[in-house]
């Protein structure tokens, strides 16, 4: 395909500026002025259309929630074991969910979805396209995080199990932390002599990555004090993590800024349905984005429905943000807050073909998607 004279929003460059894109077998292999048709090749004229990346969300629950069905179809929590991080989000993953269908057309090429928040580890998150039949054809990455959650949620879930006070969950994740990285110790001094190696543990296995820096805590904490937690627990035992919602953040951008970490703030469509979401706001992205953090915006669907991920980077422009951050926030930053960067995100040579052509600003409500490629097909 051959995209001529679209306006291009390519989360690269601040400026827009009009160019033909050329696609071939699923990539972006030409960005130019004037380029010339290939004998058979697709012409999409994109004149007074702007086209972006595909979007991506960093944080979301699609593929387990199992739309229109409630909690009681719901597959992403575990509530039979408040550790469980040997649970991978892949297998409960649907493709045929309803959510992904309306993500796609709504321009949501890429999401990061995995287990909820009602387990001190609740198991890992993955990265999939969202068109598919089967999930294993539509993965970009896998394992992308393993889940953890701070705060009201898993003392909610499992106050009748032991959990009770905030200082509890964190015990539990350092207990486990401390107890895989003694058995991944055993395991390496074993080297080859299987006679040597501890008993075979799966949850202990799961952590293995998290402590050898390959995947990253994707640390739940809403309240800033569940913030500083999660980074101390993560500066202490020396592991890569990502911190999901940071409703709190803008009372501790010093500290978030100085930590480092990857920041994804959202879902802030909704209301303060719980104590630790009272200063939710959406200036927060604005704030975290401006003080040099990069600042990835989240739906957390089906929280917020997963089609409105655009919107939910209007309305922080309309609360401050610089609307380049904002693009950047459902484009290549949750790209790189997952992992996948290389792939996606951004509208550059050698990057899969994944585009969305709207006639107008993405990022307000009236504006109409007019098509979507994903991996060089159109498919709205």
């Amino acid at each position: 395909m051959l995209i001529k004279n679209g306006t291009l929003y390519d989360a690269i460059n601040r400026d827009p500026y009009v160019a033909d894109i050329r696609l071939e077998d699923g990539k972006i292999t030409q960005i130019g002025g004037g380029l010339l048709p290939k004998e058979g090749e697709e012409i999409f004229d994109a004149s007074g259309l702007r086209v972006y990346p595909g979007f991506i969300d960093a944080h979301c629950h699609i593929g387990l929630d199992n739309y229109g069905q409630g909690a009681v179809g719901w597959d992403y929590n575990e509530m039979g074991d408040y550790v469980a991080p040997h649970l991978r989000g892949i297998d409960s993953f649907n493709p045929h969910e309803q959510g992904v269908r309306m993500a796609l057309e709504a321009g949501v090429t890429t999401v990061c979805t995995g287990p909820g928040s009602a387990n001190v580890l609740g198991g890992t998150f993955l990265a999939v396209k969202t068109k598919g039949n089967c999930v294993d054809d539509m993965i970009v990455k896998e394992p992308v995080a393993m889940k953890c959650a701070f705060g009201e949620n898993p003392k909610r879930c499992y106050s009748d199990k032991g959990i009770s006070a905030r200082m509890t969950t964190a015990a539990k994740l350092r207990e486990m932390l401390f107890k895989a990285r003694e058995y991944m110790e055993k395991k390496d001094a074993a080297g080859d002599d299987k006679s040597k190696c501890p008993a075979f543990d799966m949850k202990l296995e799961a952590l293995i990555p998290v402590l050898r820096g390959d995947i990253p805590l994707k640390a739940h904490a809403h309240r800033a004090d569940d913030i500083c937690t999660a980074i101390r627990i993560a500066k202490e035992f020396g592991v890569k993590m990502t911190i999901e919602h940071c409703t709190e953040g803008h009372l501790i951008v010093n500290e978030l800024a100085r930590s480092g970490y990857p920041v994804a703030v959202g879902p802030t469509l909704t209301g303060a349905s719980k104590l630790e979401l009272v200063n939710k706001s959406f200036d927060t992205p604005g704030i975290l984005a401006a003080a040099g953090l990069e600042v990835s915006i989240i739906t957390d669907a089906p929280v917020i429905p997963q089609e409105y991920l655009p919107l939910c980077a209007g309305l922080a422009v309309n609360a401050g943000m610089d609307p380049f951050d904002a693009l950047r926030a459902i484009t290549i930053n949750p790209a790189k807050h997952i992992g996948i960067a290389d792939r996606v995100g951004s509208i550059e040579v050698g990057k899969d073909a994944d585009l969305v052509v709207t006639d107008g600003d993405a990022l307000v409500s009236s504006t109409k998607v007019i098509a979507v490629i994903l991996d060089g097909e159109r498919v709205k």
